[in-house]
């Protein structure tokens, strides 16, 4: 019985791997860390502290001032207005003790029954606040999926909900974790107490809370470094009507992430199994079990750190065996608190193969740090996108104003996960897209204006047979069309979705005076690690491995100096199909095998793209269009499955010749029959022939890219005519 009596609390599910503690040398590198961190700008001030909690006790005062006012309007008794009150719920990064320097308060008010959402609190607490002097910037968003009243206090960003629970007087200690707060409300109500919930389930469920957010701490910074961390930054906005619709398309749920990568709470729940699975460790033992863990784990067996809870309220819940959409997630990462949903929906098979490159990058720099090999400035090397791939996808956003702007990025943001999705849905997932979490800006515009980048490679392991092709400009319409109906469009909101090449990523992505770096000895020991890979599957290694990589990953080689760096699409009408509305219907269709083809247009017909904007100093990166990832060899050139291919370029193939053999006639025919041979217009002649050689070969270059140079052997073939033209004369 005493031995029962003295074993140690289960965290979670599972018994824990491990209970060892750490030794001196855990102790050491813990104290390291935990000094990069702070010299790092991780932790906020004494005084930015001390100013949030003003704050707060300064907002709660308000919200109880509120609830009593309404109760005394509504004729309650005297004591009924002296024991009304609302209380204050922190959830999110200051909830869990990890937020940052100038990071903002999400925060709950949950009040009495009979004070309302519609009209008390987006109305009367509305106008109270808006007389606020300390208050600024205030914006409610009333209809949005999760409704909130976003503002700033003495310059603090705050985020604030409102529930009302079936109370007529809240108890300054009400535990929001029990599931009779849920009783008798709505929708709206439960998504905005899920925040809370959720958070207190995470810190009621890790073995030590300070180890936790250390390790929570430290693993946000490194995916934020890494380029897998995502994170849904609303714009402002003034009209109601507007922001409710852009917050409806982004937030399918209260964790949804619009890029595929993991938020901050999937990052807690992540961070809180291995601090059950290691209920001992410290902080650096944490970091490098997390990787350890997490390079073994096998998708799609879910992440929880508790049972998933059923109860008689009959809100859904995640659940594989019952929902077949639930069977289609790629990464579950589930929330420990009723109604239990997978906070993780939104990863593709795409992010999700990004993420586990990153992993095993951590695991390797771990294991050196343990072995003092490498120091953890190692661990935070930031990640070179533009260095891993030579392929990408830019996508411009561009409008009349930053208003404009804000409102148009938001709704092309919301959509950008279904660009990614559709590439794969229509590439049977051997195009494989990495969605680059930051945006960019271009200060040489005269408009407003921001961009995004897709990194492509081929799937791993894909034999490609010679002149295969993967083509998605029907793919990239069929995105651009859904844009478009963007109900408050406005004249200037322009959409750009373009193929650049490495070498002509443009310069405003790099900081001022950047250098290409070279690999560092961690990306050199990763690369002669995969040197024997064959070469198919190079483009979709660690992209820290594929810094010096001699092929293409799409199927191409580098861009020659003096060639355009990208080209408007003139796409073939794609076939209608009912694109996914929310973030499941990708993946649901993929699951039922009913993935649409892509296919070019029966009549062979092409739409051609808007027209170059004027104010846009830049013609060619800001014009409106879709481009292929490489380009049809012939109008009637498909796969076996009808769909129109991208030409792997690496090696000559019939296309070319064919090309070749039109301009070849074309030649002879100007030769024989010309009047202007032995004219004086010769150079004339020689420049037309030029520009028809380029003419014939403009869906050649590497991946579709319209060139402004010759293939060799076109060069070739141009330099036998002129000498032949020089003899005749």
């Amino acid at each position: 019985m005493a031995d029962g009596a003295d074993a140690p609390k289960q965290f979670g599910i599972t018994k824990p791997l491990s209970l060892l503690g750490p030794v001196e040398a855990d102790l050491q590198r813990t104290a390291e860390l935990e000094k990069f961190l702070v010299e790092a700008g991780l932790y906020e001030s004494a005084e930015e502290s001390a100013k949030r909690e003003e704050v707060l006790g300064k907002l709660g005062q308000i919200v109880k001032d509120w609830v009593k006012q309404l109760t005394s309007q509504r004729g309650y008794t005297d004591q009924m207005v002296e024991e009304a009150n609302a209380v204050l719920f922190n959830f999110g990064s200051y909830r869990l003790g990890v937020h940052g320097p100038g990071a903002d308060i999400d925060t709950l008010c949950v009040g009495p029954s009979y004070v309302n959402r519609e009209e008390d609190f987006f109305i009367v607490l509305h106008e109270i606040l808006a007389q606020t002097e300390d208050v600024t910037e205030l914006q409610p968003v009333p209809d949005a999926h999760v409704p909130v009243m976003k503002f700033k206090f003495h310059g603090i960003s705050i985020d604030l909900l409102y529930a009302s629970v079936s109370l007529l007087v809240v108890p300054a200690d009400l535990d929001i974790s029990q599931g009779s707060v849920l009783y008798d409300v709505d929708e709206a109500t439960v998504r905005s107490l899920n925040g809370c919930r959720v958070a207190d389930q995470i810190l009621r469920l890790v073995p030590n809370i300070e180890n936790f957010c250390t390790t929570l701490r430290c693993l946000k910074y490194w995916a934020k470094r890494r380029g897998v961390y995502s994170n849904v930054s609303l714009p402002s906005y003034k009209t109601q009507g507007q922001l409710s619709l852009q917050l409806d398309m982004i937030f399918n749920h209260l964790f949804c992430q619009v890029t595929g990568f993991l938020g901050g709470v999937n990052w807690a729940l992540l961070v809180a199994r291995v601090c059950q699975l290691y209920p001992n460790a410290v902080p650096s033992m944490l970091v490098s079990r997390f990787f350890r863990v997490f390079t073994q784990w096998r998708w799609p067996n879910p992440v929880m750190l508790c049972s998933i809870e059923e109860d008689e309220l009959g809100f859904p819940v995640w659940d594989p065996r019952k929902n077949p959409r639930d069977k289609c997630h790629h990464m579950p990462i589930i929330t420990p608190a009723y109604p239990c949903m997978n906070s993780s929906y939104n990863v593709s098979t795409s992010t999700l193969r990004v993420m586990m490159e990153q992993f095993q990058f951590g695991n390797k720099i771990c294991q050196e740090i343990e072995m003092n090999k490498a120091s953890w400035s190692a661990l935070f090397e930031p990640f070179q996108f533009f260095e891993a791939y030579k392929n990408y996808l830019q996508v411009d956003i561009i409008a009349e104003d930053d208003e404009d702007l804000r409102l148009w990025k938001g709704w092309v943001e919301s959509r950008l996960r279904q660009l990614t999705l559709k590439i794969e849905r229509d590439t049977y997932g051997m195009l494989q897209c990495h969605p680059y979490p930051h945006e960019y800006a271009d200060p040489s515009r005269q408009c407003a204006h921001c961009a995004f980048f897709m990194g492509l490679s081929r799937k791993e392991g894909v034999k490609i047979q010679e002149g295969q092709q993967f083509d998605i400009r029907g793919t990239v319409d069929e995105f651009r069309h859904e844009i478009n109906l963007y109900m408050f469009w406005k004249p200037g909101m322009e959409l750009a979705v373009s193929h650049v090449r490495r070498k002509q990523i443009p310069a405003y992505v790099f900081p001022e005076g950047y250098k290409r770096p070279r690999p560092s000895r961690h990306v050199n020991h990763q690369q002669q690690s995969n040197k024997n890979d064959p070469e198919d599957g190079s483009a979709t290694r660690s992209p820290d491995s594929q810094l010096k990589r001699k092929h293409d990953s799409a199927g191409t080689d580098d861009a020659e100096p003096g060639r355009s760096a990208k080209r408007s699409s003139v796409s073939p009408a794609h076939p209608k199909n009912s694109s996914p509305q929310s973030g499941n219907v990708g993946d649901e269709t993929a699951c039922n095998n009913q993935i649409k083809r892509a296919s070019s247009d029966a009549s062979g017909g092409s739409q051609a793209s808007p027209q170059v904007s004027e104010r846009s100093p830049d013609p060619v990166a800001s014009v409106p269009r879709c481009a292929a990832i490489g380009a049809l060899c012939s109008d009637d050139a498909t796969s076996k499955h009808g769909i129109p291919l991208v030409e792997d370029c690496t090696t000559p193939n019939v296309a070319v010749c064919t090309t070749l053999k039109r301009v070849a006639e074309k030649v002879v025919s100007e030769l024989v029959g010309s009047e202007r041979l032995g004219s004086t217009n010769s150079a004339e002649f020689l420049e037309s022939m030029e520009k028809d050689v380029l003419a014939e070969n403009v869906h050649f270059g590497g991946n579709g890219v319209a060139q402004g140079g010759l293939p060799e052997e076109l060069e070739v073939m141009l330099l036998v005519h002129l000498l032949l033209f020089l003899l005749s004369v």
